[in-house]
């Protein structure tokens, strides 16, 4: 089987509290995979578009979890490699009341630190149309090289490039670090998904999110950016070089009872994907990709949470 779509990035172990509050007075926590590529490619295998995935993770048991996982949702794992000589990436995740939520990492030097450049073969990428990579990988290790290495072969195979900065704090040692790197990786990318405050990290501004995305494409090689809002839905917009019509769009999201985000944005980046490639418009994307996050809002856990298309269908529907 040819898969078309290629997600490469970190997968690791989250640790979701039992109840709302700061880490410190959480007791209990529940093991859930995640890591946000993984996310994407667990929601595109739930949308029925399984993309191949790229990840590294340690020859332990989390690691050997993880695997099992990601292949039970039916993600090939061919390029699912094992580190003997470093652990697996976790993250604490704590809430707040409305189910928002922080992550607080332990990794250093951890195996998605260390995915190493070549690792995908030409063939591969001659075979895909998409590859999604996010901003993770770019904070330490060879992770970066490899990432970036990724993407200018990707680019030079006619792969059209998503890619989410996926801004974490604690990974970087200052915003003009993360926007040295992120710029690197964006001059190969031709869909940015992002929040407001990460595009202007990067040097966007604007009055609104429309006007932030349209800064974000003039001022690089990027043809698409989505805007995500969380609970308030989300905006994109495409110039004239995307190879679907130019648009601008705002669409105000779901209401739904979120019980936990934690991926909903991933849940996000992989909708609007399955739906570019299914051919719809702009609009149709945004709503589209808008009903999978909401719906991945339902449940507790990333993964656990992602829906099927006729789960998202059903919410469109209503």
């Amino acid at each position: 089987m040819i898969h078309d779509v290629l997600v490469a990035g970190e997968a690791l172990i989250d640790f979701i509290p039992e109840r709302a509050g700061p880490l410190e007075d959480v007791a209990g926590f529940e093991r859930r995979p995640g890591g946000a590529p993984a996310n994407v490619a667990v929601a595109l295998a739930r949308l029925d578009d399984p993309p191949l995935f790229w990840t590294r993770v340690g020859d332990d048991p989390f690691g050997r979890y993880l695997e099992r996982t990601l292949a039970d949702y039916g993600l090939p794992t061919r390029f699912i490699e094992r580190d003997g000589e470093a652990k697996t990436t976790v993250a604490f995740v704590t809430h707040d009341e409305t189910g928002d939520r922080e992550f607080t990492f332990y990794r250093d030097d951890t195996a998605d630190t260390r995915l190493e450049p070549g690792q995908i073969d030409d063939q591969t990428l001659a075979d895909c149309e998409w590859v999604h990579a996010g901003g993770v990988t770019l904070s330490s290790g060879s992770a970066r090289t490899a990432t970036l290495e990724l993407l200018e072969r990707a680019a030079a195979a006619d792969c059209t490039i998503s890619f989410d900065p996926n801004w974490r704090p604690e990974l970087w040692p200052d915003e003009e670090a993360f926007a040295s790197a992120v710029g690197d990786a964006l001059v190969h990318v031709d869909v940015c998904f992002a929040t407001s405050a990460e595009l202007e990290a990067l040097g966007a501004s604007g009055e609104s999110p429309t006007e932030i995305a349209r800064a974000a494409i003039d001022g690089g090689a990027v043809h698409t950016v989505f805007v995500t809002r969380g609970s308030e839905g989300a905006a994109a917009v495409a110039s004239d070089d995307a190879a679907w019509p130019t648009a601008t769009v705002a669409h105000r999201g779901f209401a739904v009872d979120a019980v936990d985000t934690t991926g909903a944005g991933d849940a996000f980046v992989a909708g609007a994907i399955a739906a570019l490639r299914d051919g719809r418009d702009l609009a149709a994307a945004v709503a589209f990709a808008n009903a999978v996050a909401a719906t991945a809002t339902t449940a507790r856990g990333a993964m656990a949470a992602l829906p099927t298309r006729d789960a998202v269908d059903q919410l469109l529907e209503e």
